[in-house]
């Protein structure tokens, strides 16, 4: 009886005693983690990377002094992002009033587009998440409203100082002595207007979007009071006018922050909202596999451009409205008409990135396993970037698989905001199905 109890006596201390290691090791993990993390930090703290709550967004950066922050514009501007009703330039008018900002940037495939490419006008139906849209069968390829590069993701835009791929919008920063480039380029001309990038594009992607945004079609979508609550100081012409209705829009851009991502609760001092596997791929993010020396902003985006030589969107069979030529497949260069910038693209957020079912400007890859693999060996796909145009830091990682799979973890769930959905509307005011209403989305969508 006595040994009995001695013998338990001894595997109650042993088994204390493993769980104090085991308590010691996540502990230790823990520290290893936030000093790599602070230690790529451009700030030399782990803080630089936690992005601000749903209601800090005034303490976001680049924000327009002309179009401060209120809740007002965001809640306007959510709306106008998924209202059809503005749709109202399509090249068939089978089309009127089918097509939003969300056709191309569809929540549930992290704000990008669901298939390979993206079609606002000349597309029809939806699918889950976008991936069934497809051209009407009257539109020519030139007809469509499709760009020949991928969508980039809307979440986190507010770290953003140049948009699109090429970094073609906004005076300031990277653009700053290139005004004689942007006044003769035939949409990079609102650059002159002076305001941040945000406000810059989206001014301009009503007309390149074809859709009509003025005081008629705002009142008669009953939008008005929306506007007047949102911009009682500025001027009615401008109003009601694609610079309200992209300040609107840039509001709520800045707004769609991945906050709730376990990193970011992890960052905040939640230890356990990261499982042991995607802690190992954060340190190797941090370390071996040196992502940072890239993608080093706080949402792991950076306002650079780098050549890592992979396949354009021309490449996959059924692109629109692009070819081999497109200057759109030299990146930067595209835009400076400078040789050292072709074949450089902007360096994107990485959060949400779980269900956008397509990676890279020309959506070469299919699975975040595969882009890790991509950056892992090092080599570049497309023959036609030169050698000494790639950037210094696409090296082979000599990473093994466990290593692959553990960082594609990290990437997959650690970064994925799982309350997206409090980014769209209950419902627009012209009461539309969104974010398409053409027949075909109607059906996929369940839309009445």
């Amino acid at each position: 009886m006595k040994y009995t109890h001695f013998l338990g006596l001894c595997v109650a201390v042993l088994l204390v005693g493993c769980l104090d290691q085991q308590i010691s090791d996540e502990e230790v993990l823990d520290q290893q983690l936030l000093a790599a993390i602070s230690k790529t930090s451009i700030t030399g703290s782990f803080q630089h990377y936690v992005l601000p709550a749903d209601n800090q967004l005034t303490s976001l950066p680049n924000i327009d002094p002309a179009n401060p922050l209120t809740q007002e514009k965001i809640e306007l501007g959510k709306m106008l992002f998924f209202e059809t009703g503005f749709g109202l330039k399509p090249r068939y008018n089978e089309l009127t009033g089918t097509y939003s900002c969300s056709s191309c940037h569809v929540p549930s495939a992290g704000f990008t587009p669901g298939r390979f490419q993206g079609i606002a006008d000349g597309g029809i139906g939806f699918g889950y998440s976008g991936e069934m849209r497809r051209k009407e069968d009257q539109y020519g390829s030139t007809d469509v409203d499709a760009q020949g590069v991928r969508a980039l993701s809307m979440f986190n835009t507010a770290y953003v100082t140049n948009s699109l791929w090429s970094g073609t919008f906004g005076s300031q920063d990277n653009n700053v002595g290139l005004e004689a480039i942007w006044r003769a380029d035939t949409i990079a001309y609102v650059n002159d207007f002076g305001y941040k990038t945000l406000e810059t594009q989206n001014i301009e992607n009503y007309t390149i979007h074809r859709m009509t945004i003025n005081e008629e079609t705002i009142t008669k979508l009953g939008y008005k009071e929306l506007f007047d609550n949102a911009f009682p100081d500025l001027p009615k012409e401008q109003r009601y006018s694609p610079i309200g209705g992209s300040f609107a829009l840039s509001a709520y851009l800045r707004s769609l922050i991945t906050n709730q991502a376990p990193f970011q609760r992890y960052l905040r001092g939640e230890r356990s909202a990261m499982n042991d596997q995607e802690k190992k791929g954060a340190m190797l993010f941090f370390t071996k596999a040196n992502c940072t020396s890239c993608h080093n902003g706080p949402a792991f985006n950076a306002n650079t451009f780098q050549a890592i030589g992979v396949n354009d969107l021309a490449e996959i069979d059924g692109a629109l409205n692009t070819s081999k030529t497109d200057k759109r497949n030299f990146g930067r260069g595209g835009f400076t008409k400078d040789s050292r910038d072709n074949y450089r693209f902007k360096v994107p957020q990485l959060y949400n990135l779980r269900d956008a079912n397509f990676y890279f400007h020309g959506s070469s890859k299919n699975t975040l396993r595969e882009v890790v693999e991509y950056f892992n060996a090092g080599k570049a796909e497309n023959p036609n970037v030169p050698a000494d145009q790639l950037s210094s830091n696409f090296i082979p990682l000599n990473m093994t698989n466990q290593e692959i799979e553990d960082l594609t973890a990290f990437l997959k769930t650690a970064l994925f905001d799982p309350e997206f959905q409090r980014f769209i509307p209950d419902q627009v005011m012209s009461g539309n199905c969104f974010p398409n209403n053409d027949t075909w989305s109607k059906q996929d969508i369940g839309c009445n």
